[in-house]
C-alpha cells in the first residue's frame, strides 16, 4: 500500500525528546520557548504563542479579539470543520461563504452577501497551503469593521506577496497535528503583531495568569499549554523544514511533470509561494469518488476533499446555531472533483511514478474527462 500521507520522523526527534525527558521538565518550559523562536523566525511575527491544538487555538483567538454569544463570524464553506466549530465554541454563529473556483479558498466577493449588523469576523482559512486572497480579504474586513483571524492550519512555509500566512490579520493559527506538514504530534502556535493580543492569548491559556507558578489570576483563562515534550518534536522538524519543503514541492513537480495534458491540478495563485501539504487534483467528469475506488484497488491510498459545512449532517436542524443560506456551488464543485494524492514527505519517486501510471490508465479507460 502506498500511503497518503505521514510524517517525517527519525533519530533526530528521538534525540530532542530523550532531551528532554532526561531533564525531567516536560511541562511547557525553556523548549517550547525555542520552539516558539523558531516559529518566529520563520514566519517574521513579532509574537508567537504555543497552544495544545489548532481548535483551541482559534476559540481563544475569538475570544480575545472580542467575539461574543450572538456575533456572527464569516467562515468558508470548504474547510475542515473544526473552523466553524471554534466560531459555536465561541458562542457565537458560524455564516457560511461560498469559495473561490480556483483557489478554493473563502471568497470576498461572495460574502459581501452575508453582511448582517451582528458580523463581526471573518475566518480566512489557507486551504491546502493556498493562500487566501489576502488583497481582497483585507480591505473587505476594514470596509465592515471586522476582526480577522486567519486559519492557517495548513500553510505553514506558504507566504502570499512575500508575507507568511496567518500574519495579515488580528491573529493567525498554525496547526501542526501529526499530518501536517511539520508535526509536533499534536499542537499550534498562534501568530500576532499586536503586544496587548499576545498577552491575552498567553493569559487565556494559561488559566488567566501572566506567568506560571503563581496563584493570582488576573482573568478566567484555561488549561490550553503546549509541553516541552511537543516542543522538542517541533524543534527537531523544524531543523528539517528547509529539506521538508524542498521535497513537498519536488513531489507536485514530479507529478506535474508525469501528468501534465493527463489530469488536471489545483490551481497555484502566483502572488503565492507555496509549500505543498497535498498534491491535489480534480478527477474529471466522474468524480473523485470513482478515481479514488480506482486507485485504492491498485494499493493506492488518496483522500478526498474535506466535506461543505453547509452540508454536514452535525449542522442539520441548527437554524439557530448556524447560517448556511445560499448557493455553495464552488465548495461543491471542489469535493466533488478533488482528490489528494499520496504526498508523504517520504514517499519515493518510484511511487511516485506507480501512482501516475495508475493515474493515466483511469484516464484510458474513459471514466473521466482527465
Amino acid at each position: 500500500m502506498i500511503k497518503q500521507i505521514g510524517p517525517w520522523i527519525d533519530e533526530a526527534e528521538i534525540r530532542e525528546v530523550t532531551e528532554v525527558v532526561r531533564s525531567t521538565w516536560i511541562t511547557e518550559g525553556k523548549k517550547t520557548r525555542e520552539f516558539e523562536k523558531m516559529m518566529q523566525d520563520l514566519t517574521g511575527s513579532k509574537h508567537v504563542i504555543s497552544y495544545v491544538n489548532g481548535t483551541l487555538a482559534l476559540y481563544a483567538s475569538l475570544i480575545a479579539v472580542g467575539i461574543k454569544p450572538g456575533d456572527e463570524v464569516l467562515v468558508p464553506d470548504l474547510t475542515f470543520i473544526a473552523s466553524a466549530n471554534s466560531v459555536i465554541m465561541a458562542g457565537a454563529k458560524p455564516v457560511f461563504v461560498d469559495v473561490d473556483r480556483k483557489t478554493f479558498c473563502i471568497d470576498a466577493g461572495k460574502a459581501e452577501g452575508k453582511i448582517t449588523t451582528k458580523t463581526k469576523a471573518i475566518m480566512p482559512v489557507h486551504l491546502y497551503s493556498q493562500a487566501a486572497d489576502m488583497d481582497d480579504i483585507m480591505p473587505f474586513a476594514k470596509k465592515h469593521g471586522l476582526k480577522v483571524v486567519e486559519d492557517a492550519a495548513e500553510s505553514v512555509g506558504t507566504r502570499f506577496r512575500g508575507r507568511h500566512t496567518g500574519t495579515f490579520g488580528d491573529a493567525g493559527m498554525i496547526s501542526f497535528y501529526g499530518n501536517k506538514i511539520i508535526t509536533t504530534a499534536e499542537g499550534a502556535v498562534l501568530l500576532t503583531d499586536d503586544p496587548v493580543l499576545a498577552e491575552k492569548l498567553y493569559r487565556l491559556k494559561n488559566h488567566g495568569r501572566k506567568e506560571k507558578g503563581v496563584f493570582i489570576h488576573e482573568e478566567i483563562g484555561y488549561n490550553f499549554s503546549f509541553t516541552d515534550v511537543l516542543a522538542a518534536i517541533g524543534v527537531a522538524q523544524l531543523k528539517k523544514f528547509p529539506r521538508i519543503a524542498k521535497r513537498k514541492n519536488e513531489l507536485r513537480r514530479l507529478y506535474e511533470e508525469q501528468l501534465r495534458g493527463v489530469i488536471e491540478f489545483t490551481h497555484v495563485d502566483e502572488r503565492a509561494s507555496l509549500v505543498h501539504w497535498f498534491v491535489n487534483v480534480l478527477a474529471g467528469d466522474a468524480g473523485a469518488d470513482d478515481l479514488a475506488n480506482f486507485l485504492k484497488a491498485r494499493g493506492i491510498q488518496t483522500r478526498r476533499f474535506f466535506y461543505p459545512l453547509h452540508m454536514q449532517p452535525c449542522y442539520a436542524g441548527m437554524k439557530s446555531g448556524v447560517r448556511q443560506h445560499g448557493s455553495f456551488e464552488n465548495s461543491e464543485y471542489a469535493y466533488n472533483q478533488g482528490l489528494s494524492l499520496p504526498s508523504s514527505v517520504t514517499l519515493k519517486d518510484n511511487e511516485v511514478l506507480q501512482v501516475c501510471k495508475a493515474i493515466k490508465e483511469y484516464c484510458k479507460s474513459g471514466k473521466g474527462s482527465c
